[in-house]
């Protein structure tokens, strides 16, 4: 089969689409012919990587994980000894936080894994959203987001952003999207309720309070927001911030008891998949695709993520629905 393997670390250059040995489901596993799967701002991390801290857990001098690619959708080919939970043939979607490899034509993985059947007539390119549905949950239900309460969203117009956005909506909240120019329409379609153009004016001095903040992109800070935030209000980001910052400033506040930053840890499992899958098939979610390459070209994928411009999700097809 063929995958998009790094032997290495370092930039989109070091990616090789090459033939590598097709995996056989092992006991309680399920083997999966991928179709899409996306490159993410995880992919982008872990190939660099970034944080160089990240080393640590994902190999020193070189990946652990060769083949990259969180999540996926396409159908079961076959299943190993033991495992009834999925029949060869069933389309299927998910996310794979832990082995990632759906970089490739194939990906085995338990089937106690966040996999699930896919929602009627949903196409596999628009299947392939649960990482950026997965840390905006995660977010969200940390903060116990409830209806009527007023949330901003920085960076909107990313995965998690945009799911993010969708989320708080079907749970009843207030959204204000802060997002740029060319990302305005896009955000605004998806249901929130007032939309600010960070290149226009400062969303810092909008004379309104929030509830909740959500940066959902990794580009600004606690210290920046505090003047929207309400006397018990709560800051949340996904990523670590400058010099770490949104790490120690989560642990400076639980020790404190007031909670004012959050950063929470996402926990993987199949009732995830499960909560994404009602979602879409409610009307409450669906993907934003910005571009979609062919995984020959998956490099450029990765060299596009790489500039921070990306609206949504960056889909790979892996293999086209109509290929024998």
């Amino acid at each position: 089969m063929k995958a998009a393997v790094s032997a290495r670390y370092g930039s989109p250059d070091v990616l090789e689409v090459r033939e590598v040995p097709k995996p056989e489901p092992k006991a309680g596993e399920v083997l999966i012919r991928v179709y899409a799967t996306t490159v993410s701002r995880t992919d982008v991390g872990m190939l660099r990587p970034h944080p160089f801290l990240a080393r640590l857990f994902i190999g020193l001098f070189r990946p652990r994980r060769t083949v990259l690619g969180m999540d996926f959708a396409g159908e079961i080919e076959a299943v190993g000894p033991g495992a009834a939970q999925f029949s060869p043939g069933e389309r299927v979607f998910g996310f794979s936080p832990q082995r990632f490899g759906a970089h490739a034509h194939y990906l085995c993985l338990p089937e106690t894994a966040p996999i699930a059947t896919m929602p009627a007539d949903l196409r596999f390119e628009d299947a392939v959203l649960c990482e950026g549905a997965w840390y905006a949950d995660t977010n969200l239900k940390r903060f116990s987001v409830e209806p009527g309460q007023n949330i901003l969203i920085y960076g909107a117009s990313g995965a998690i952003g945009m799911a993010a956005v969708q989320l708080a909506k079907s749970r009843g909240a207030r959204v204000t999207a802060v997002t740029s120019t060319q990302h305005l329409d896009r955000v605004r379609a998806l249901g929130a309720d007032r939309v600010i153009d960070y290149t226009a004016e400062d969303f810092t001095r909008i004379g309104e309070t929030f509830d909740f903040v959500l940066d959902a992109v990794g580009k600004t800070t606690y210290f920046r927001c505090r003047r929207l935030m309400k006397p018990g209000a709560m800051f949340a980001a996904t990523d670590l911030g400058p010099w770490g910052q949104n790490v120690l400033l989560a642990a400076w506040y639980a020790m404190t008891g007031s909670k004012r930053v959050v950063f929470p840890t996402p926990k993987s499992g199949k009732s995830v998949v499960e909560f994404i899958k009602a979602r879409i098939e409610a009307g409450e979610l669906r993907a934003v695709i910005d571009r979609t390459y062919r995984l020959e070209d998956i490099a450029e994928a990765y060299r596009y993520v790489e500039t921070e411009q990306k609206t949504g999700i960056v889909v790979v097809k892996v293999v086209a629905e109509d290929d024998e």
